[in-house]
């Protein structure tokens, strides 16, 4: 098959399967460049000081121990 002619049929492809050539495409790239590919569904939280009052708590703490010494 000549890659024309592929292209001309995943033109004619439905979006869905379109969708499900690339995640395929993705999947075949990743492994052969040795990538874990990321799961799905899966939350990469990040640790944040935010909001977080245990945390500003310990920073006053320091910083009063800090000018105490000084």
């Amino acid at each position: 098959m000549l890659v024309t002619d592929l292209l001309q049929q995943l033109r004619d492809l439905s979006r869905a399967d379109k969708l499900r050539i690339m995640q395929f495409m993705i999947s075949e790239l990743a492994k052969e460049e040795g990538v874990t590919p990321l799961e799905n569904d899966v939350n990469f939280s990040s640790v944040t000081l935010y909001n977080s009052h245990e945390a500003a708590h310990q920073l006053a703490l320091l910083l009063e121990s800090n000018q105490e010494a000084s």
